[in-house]
């Protein structure tokens, strides 16, 4: 067996294009979509990032604009920017980029969004509506992973879903959308007793727990669909050898550049998963696409429209 591999990036175009023709109606009404991203300092991460939603806003027709305190600026000082942003009605969505400077506490400033501008969905009543399946905004990552299987066509309601890593980015959202989604849910964690047991009652396994490779063959249960939410940066040659050794293409990546990009789950599990997402090129993409289906969808719910609320 060798898992069918589901392609992120083919999935996050058919999600632009759509997020495009939305942002384009709406645009028409007068209501062009609007996202404010809050880039802190010079973290060299963050900022590949958040050129890419940038880019992103560009390519599908949403208005966006980019704040970029310095990275001595203080709490009241970022709570005052997310005020003005919260009381600027053209500005659908605002996404504050993590992580913040020690100084900065982010909890307060992540509270302190419009949390029907809260296009991340991790302001506590964007979570109360998920939990409560009412209109709102989703996280992006678990949001994306719902999309892929479902444009995939692989079955959630009635399947036992096992998800490794509880934080309340992906873990715990992951969870409820599952549930929502009318699967049998079990979340997993470092506690949890006879890891791989667990794992291997899966349906759908996600594995979101930031550790390289650890999701071995072991975990899964042939012809499982395994999606890999993490994204690992492997640099000491002897890991390298451990999961790619014998993967040409690879290699000739990491020889060019010192570094290659692995996921939570080894390679091995591809040949016996029935689906399996890649890293890179699987969750990731999805992540900024739903992104840019949050913000149109924020300016829906916010300013109303003739076109429906999906």
């Amino acid at each position: 067996m060798s898992a069918t591999i589901l392609d992120g990036n083919k999935i996050a175009s058919e999600i632009r294009a759509e997020v495009a023709a939305e942002a384009k109606l709406l645009a028409e009404a007068g209501m062009r979509p609007g996202l404010a991203v809050v880039l802190v300092g010079h973290n060299p991460a963050s900022e590949i990032y958040v050129r890419g939603k940038v880019k992103s806003c560009e390519e599908v027709g949403i208005y966006s604009e980019k704040h970029t305190p310095a990275d001595s600026v203080s709490t009241a000082e970022l709570l005052s920017l997310v005020d003005q942003l919260n009381r600027r009605d053209e500005i659908d969505g605002i996404l504050v980029q993590l992580p913040l400077p020690p100084q900065v506490d982010s909890k307060r400033v992540l509270m302190a969004v419009d949390p029907a501008k809260d296009v991340d969905g991790f302001h506590p009543m964007n979570v109360g509506f998920l939990s409560t399946q009412r209109p709102g905004l989703v996280p992006c990552t678990p949001g994306g992973i719902i999309e892929m299987l479902k444009r995939s066509h692989i079955p959630i309601a009635g399947q036992e879903a096992v998800v490794v890593g509880r934080s309340d980015i992906v873990g715990k959202p992951m969870g409820m959308l599952l549930i929502n989604a009318n699967a049998t849910v079990t979340v997993c964690h470092s506690k949890t007793r006879d890891l791989p047991g667990v794992c291997r009652r899966a349906d759908i396994l996600v594995a979101a727990i930031g550790r390289a490779g650890m999701i071995t063959r072991d975990f899964v249960r042939p012809g499982a669909t395994v999606i890999d939410v993490g994204m690992n940066k492997i640099t000491d040659r002897a890991e390298f050898d451990r999961y790619f050794k014998a993967n040409e293409k690879r290699e000739q990546a990491f020889l060019k550049n010192g570094s290659t990009l692995d996921g939570d789950v080894h390679p091995e599990v591809a040949a016996i998963a029935g689906a399996l997402t890649p890293v890179p090129g699987g969750v990731g993409p999805l992540t900024i696409a739903m992104l840019m289906s949050n913000t149109v969808r924020a300016a829906k719910l916010r300013r109303g429209s003739a076109v429906p609320v999906g």
